[in-house]
């Protein structure tokens, strides 16, 4: 039984998840979650590290102590803030003519030498979404075909050295080490999609306090991903400039909405921003008129960064959204008048046994997704942020060179074998100094 942990850093909260698995069984449970305020971070972007590192202490302190194990080892989310999508290409001659997984590799590492990657990124993820071999094209795994050619498509998801290094910085501060960086969009997109809807296209979008995160699915692989700084708390601070009360207040009448609105009452009693004591009234209508321009600019700008990303036209399962603003009243209702046609649902994480009841919500998407991609259930190949070669095929790097030790054993072998024979005078004069 091998324990996971998967900690995600949202601006609202961050959250640490540890599960039990069974590789042999593929048996997967839940068994600690702890949740923190998160402190020190804006927009997906780490903006204190002391302050961040102390969040992400309490979310694990909390799960370790409902789990009852002691682990520090986690897979981590990186915001979309930091990263970006490119496109390489890779091809590569098959003298045996049968494709193997070290043939898969081999192309992959070859695509990741001719992409253009700036100065100030380094390779987070690579992702291959779609494999030709000879003239067969789409073909989703090539492995054990014959072909004399194989040729491969990878998304590569690149990210801010510096947003990697404060990433490291503040789970050392922790006391966490980082065993692999996962892109946030791709996590949630393992958590709450089906398999029908990631063949035939589908976009999924967490909307989260500050960020939604967008992720393609085109043919069962992750194909693109964009980033949007506008969250749920776009609506809290709206309220609360337009209606000139406290954060709190403001915050309250958005968990609420649904309540207020169909209160029957045309005005509502809120604090005053500076005076605590005294209360005011506003119209309900005015609340309503300040959500529904939000929601309505939120939706326009993710159907605009979907129209732009030029696969909108392979999205043939729609849209999946997931994250904190989806509990939200009506949300999807109004989602589907800005989406142009396309199918729009909520997405909730897979059911995990022992996943606990307030943890079966779409604001869990993300860490969920960290523990699934931790057991390589649904991974076919991939470069991961460690530059190592993951498949749920193989158990370890099996491209990594011998060890030195070994080598060493065999050079010394080598040349005991081909030393010459002592003369027979060399023999006396090693006789004679022995004696003196």
């Amino acid at each position: 039984m091998k324990h996971i942990l998967a900690i995600d850093i949202g601006s609202f909260e961050t959250k640490a998840l540890i599960a039990n698995y069974d590789k042999i069984s593929s048996n997967l449970s839940i068994s600690g979650v702890g949740i923190a305020p998160s402190k020190g971070v804006r927009k997906g972007a780490i903006t204190n590290i002391d302050l961040a590192s102390k969040s992400i202490k309490k979310a694990l302190n909390d799960a370790k102590r409902v789990a009852g194990v002691e682990i520090s080892n986690a897979t981590v989310s990186i915001s979309s803030a930091y990263t970006k999508s490119i496109t390489s290409f890779g091809v590569i001659n098959v003298p045996s003519n049968e494709i193997s997984i070290k043939e898969i590799n081999r192309v992959i590492q070859i695509a990741l030498q001719t992409a253009t990657i700036p100065s100030e990124y380094q390779v987070l993820q690579a992702i291959p979404y779609n494999f030709k071999v000879d003239e067969l094209d789409e073909v989703e795994d090539p492995t054990g075909m014959s072909g004399s050619r194989l040729e491969v498509s990878l998304h590569i998801i690149i990210a801010l050295k510096s947003g990697i290094e404060n990433l490291k910085k503040t789970f050392k501060l922790a006391g966490v080490k980082i065993d692999n960086i996962v892109s946030s969009a791709y996590a949630s997109g393992l958590a709450v999609l089906k398999e029908d809807e990631k063949e035939l296209g589908v976009a999924v979008i967490d909307m989260g306090a500050t960020t939604s995160d967008i992720g393609f699915f085109v043919n069962s692989a992750f194909r693109y991903h964009s980033f949007l700084g506008v969250g749920s708390h776009h609506i809290t601070n709206d309220l609360s400039i337009a209606l000139h009360t406290p954060l709190s207040d403001a915050e309250y009448i958005k968990t609420h909405f649904e309540e207020i609105v169909f209160s029957g009452e045309p005005e509502i009693e809120v604090g005053i921003i500076g005076n605590e004591e005294e209360k005011q009234k506003v119209p309900v209508k005015l609340i309503v008129d300040v959500v529904s321009a939000r929601l309505e600019e939120t939706f326009s700008l993710l159907n605009e960064k979907i129209t732009t990303s030029g696969i909108r036209n392979k999205i043939g399962a729609g849209i999946v959204l997931t994250g904190g603003l989806t509990n939200f009243f009506n949300i999807k209702v109004l989602a589907e008048e800005f989406f142009e046609g396309l199918p729009v649902r909520i997405g909730t994480p897979k059911q995990i046994e022992g996943l606990f009841d307030n943890i079966k919500k779409p604001e869990f998407a993300c860490v969920v997704g960290l523990i699934m991609y931790s057991t390589k259930e649904n991974l076919t190949y991939e470069i991961d942020s460690n530059k190592e070669f993951r498949s749920k095929y193989i158990e370890e790097n099996i491209f990594e060179e011998p060890p030195k030790k070994e080598e060493e054993e065999e050079v010394t072998f080598e040349i005991t074998e081909d030393k010459e024979e002592p003369t027979l005078i060399q023999k006396i004069k090693t006789w004679v100094s022995n004696l003196f």
